[in-house]
């Protein structure tokens, strides 16, 4: 009787014994498996936050047009180029912001613009070669021939500082400019520089 209790004993030790290694075994694959289908994240050393994905907004152009203001050379005026450095995202955005800062006024030196003030940009756009310009009713008022002359080079100089080749269509209130000023003084569109500069000398 004793010998059977006692083998009873021992086959309830050895089950214990295999259904406790069962467990530990089943535990042990389960956590391999786990560990298998979920690699460790690596170390950041650094303390840098990663971004999740790569970022799809593009980084900023610099670009470096002019803006082009008058100066006094005796009887005569010049048009004097002033770089302004502009971080651009969009492909008109640095024309945009020349002429900006064109109808904006020159802040300082001797420079001077004979565009009226209150002068506001109406549209911009560049592509194959062409710049169209739309500006407000404002550009046309006040001044005689040379202010108007003046003007029609600033903006015509401006509108090409990325690319002096442009032809260039000046629209006030999205209309062309055929006629600028009281006095009358006719247009020929498209503007180049080189035509400015034989047709409406300053």
């Amino acid at each position: 009787m004793k010998d059977q209790q006692g083998s009873n004993r021992i086959s309830s030790g050895v089950i214990a014994a295999v259904s406790a290694a069962v467990v530990a075994v089943g535990g042990g694959v389960a956590w391999f498996t786990t560990q298998s289908s979920n690699p460790p994240t690596p170390s950041n050393p650094s303390g840098r936050i990663e971004p999740a994905q790569p970022s799809t907004r593009q980084p900023a152009n610099e670009q470096t047009p002019n803006v082009y203001w008058l100066r006094s050379n005796n009887k005569n005026l010049t048009l004097v180029p002033q770089p302004i450095k502009v971080a651009s995202i969009r492909p008109n955005q640095p024309l945009e912001a020349a002429f900006q800062s064109l109808l904006a006024g020159p802040t300082e030196g001797t420079d001077s613009t004979t565009i009226p003030k209150g002068t506001k940009l109406l549209g911009l756009k560049a592509e194959n070669d062409e710049v169209h310009v739309n500006l407000s009713e404002d550009f046309t008022s006040g001044g005689g021939s040379t202010s108007m002359m003046g003007r029609v080079g600033q903006v015509v100089y401006t509108a090409t500082t990325l690319n002096p080749k442009a032809k260039v269509y000046i629209d006030v209130n999205g209309k062309p400019l055929d006629v600028l000023g009281g006095e009358g003084v006719e247009l020929q569109q498209p503007l180049t520089r080189e035509q400015f500069q034989e047709d409406y000398p300053l």
